[in-house]
């Protein structure tokens, strides 16, 4: 009997200590989702608007997703609410930290500069952030745009980005139903994904 109950609390220790590995495990994953880089005054809670899009699939990694958003010409390629890019003359077809472009979206032509651009590695999410701004006056409206893909266990890569806006138009488009920035944003994402995987056959 006393060998029946010794083998009993040896089987409840090492189920103990799997199920605190495992916890570890949940607890590190989610930990380890990196974030969003936020300039002054664009910090979401303190804008006129914030939109929020995530996805996380299996079978791509970071460096499929990378090119269909590195390269902005692609862009129309996947998401029809792009168009007309025009990047500076012998520049790209990358995007680049400090790079001015033009771009046309939500029904706004929008002039960009890129204010964080890092290739995802084996260590390191990708990253590429721009500001945008349009119009004048009451019709001026200023984002933060920014992206971060990064490759998670089991053959997985995660997909942000996120947005904050300032100015009339901001305020506008925060209070329409349904939003246009998180449902632009979602074709995006989908649109971006659903290319990968096509390139990746």
């Amino acid at each position: 009997m006393r060998l029946i109950v010794e083998a009993y609390w040896r089987y409840r220790a090492t189920m103990a200590i799997c199920w605190e590995a495992a916890a570890r495990r949940r607890n590190k994953s989610r930990s380890d989702m990196n974030a969003i880089h936020w300039p002054d005054g664009y910090v979401p809670g303190f804008t006129d608007n914030f939109a929020s899009n995530e996805v996380i699939v299996a079978g791509l990694s970071a460096a499929d997703i990378w090119p269909f958003l590195a390269e902005a010409s692609r862009w129309p390629g996947y998401y029809g609410n792009s168009a007309n890019i025009r990047l500076p003359d012998g520049a790209g077809p990358e995007l680049a930290g400090g790079m001015r472009y033009y771009f046309e979206t939500f029904g706004f032509p929008v002039d960009a500069e890129v204010v964080e651009y890092v290739e995802p590695s084996s260590d390191e999410p990708g990253r590429v952030a721009w500001h945008g701004w349009s119009g004048d006056g009451d019709t001026r409206l200023d984002v933060h745009h920014a992206w971060l893909i990064e490759n998670l266990s089991d053959g997985r890569v995660r997909i942000l980005t996120q947005e904050t806006q300032n100015g009339r138009p901001a305020k506008d488009l925060a209070t329409t139903k349904p939003n246009p920035m998180i449902n632009g944003h979602q074709d995006w994402l989908d649109g971006l994904v659903s290319a990968a995987r096509k390139a990746k056959g």
